[in-house]
């Protein structure tokens, strides 16, 4: 999926900058930033974590006894 871009001036980006950033989260839009017309930033989303599926797998029973014998000093 293509994102779409959008290029802004520094000074309008510096007045609105909250907004815009909220504005880029919600609708996945970058944005370049222009100094004199000269591209100097880039904003763009973030691609959220996938999460933590998949992430965890089955050992099998960790917490029973594993039947070998431990020395101890007594």
């Amino acid at each position: 999926m293509k994102r779409r871009t959008r290029t802004i001036p520094a000074g309008r980006f510096k007045t609105a900058c909250l907004a815009l950033l909220d504005e880029v989260a919600a609708t996945g839009e970058t944005l370049i930033v222009t100094k004199r017309g000269r591209p100097v930033a880039q904003v763009t989303p973030v691609t959220p974590p996938r999460g933590l599926a998949g992430s965890i797998r089955r050992e099998g029973d960790l917490v029973s006894p594993i039947g070998d014998a431990w020395e101890t000093e007594r």
